[in-house]
Formats: structure tokens, sequence, C-alpha cells
């Protein structure tokens, strides 16, 4: 555990140095810290903030605000199911509920086995063909009962 934090410190470092002179680069530095660890250490919020001059609160509100940040690392796969209204207006709900109930886990949750991560998501753009998901970066449409067994199965392998 030692190591990786180490690591991870060594990684946030690189990251806050690259992106600390540029203009604007509390958010570029995130969004690297996010790409490369996975997540966003909470021991990384007051390296960024020290060297943005920037107060923990501040670093931490922007890491809060933004969904796609994660303060834990994901699992292998990770399932954002929408939640707007349109997804809603057709079935949506049930097909959360289902979800949640194939995996065994709630949203802003990822299984004890690492296997899956459940995010709720907030419009992927599929109005059209409500309701949604996305599964590693993969959007689906229309989803039915059979679908959300298949997308159930393909998260928990």
């Amino acid at each position: 555990m030692q190591h990786a934090r180490t690591e991870n410190a060594s990684t946030v470092q690189s990251i806050v140095e690259r992106w600390r002179e540029e203009e604007g680069p509390l958010l570029p530095i995130l969004n690297g810290i996010q790409q490369e660890l996975g997540y966003v250490p909470r021991e990384s919020v007051p390296v960024i903030a020290e060297a943005l001059n920037l107060s923990r609160a501040e670093v931490y509100g922007v890491v809060s605000f933004y969904h796609d940040y994660r303060e834990k690392p994901a699992g292998r796969h990770v399932l954002k199911v929408c939640r707007a209204e349109a997804c809603q207006s057709v079935g949506g709900d049930a097909v959360a509920e289902r979800l949640e109930q194939l995996l065994g886990i709630r949203f802003h949750e990822t299984s004890a086995d690492g296997a899956v991560t459940l995010e709720p998501v907030y419009c992927l753009g599929l109005c059209a063909c409500a309701p949604s998901a996305m599964l590693d970066g993969e959007v689906i449409g229309r989803i039915d009962d059979e679908k959300a067994v298949d997308i159930a199965r393909r998260a928990r392998a």
C-alpha cells in the first residue's frame, strides 16, 4: 500500500508540475490525475492546492462538483446509466432499479470483487433511443429487461 501511495504521489507531482504554469491549470491537473490513476486521491488535494495557491476547500469543491472525478478507484468496468428526464419518461427508473438488482450494488458503488462501478449520468445524448447507458465508453440504447441482463453479464465479466 505504501508503494502505491509513493507512486501516486510521484504521478501527482509530475502532473502538477506539467500544468501549474498554464492558464487555468486546475482542471487539466485533475484530468491528468484522473486519466493516469483512474481517480483523484484525497491526498493529492493539498499538493494541488499548495502548488496553485488555492485553499484545499477550493480544490476539493471542484473535485466533488464534477461527477466524472472519483475519489476511489473504479471497478474494472464502469456502467453509467442515464437518469435524465427523457430516459425516465420511457422506463429508465425501472431499468436503473433492475441493473442495481442484477449487479447487487447501488449507484455510486463498486462491487466487492472490483468488477463494476455503477454511476448515474444525466444525459448521454441518446434521448431518441431511451432508456440508455454506457458501459466502458460504449453507448447502449433502448434498454429493456433482456438488454439489462446482457449489460449486467458483460459488466460482471
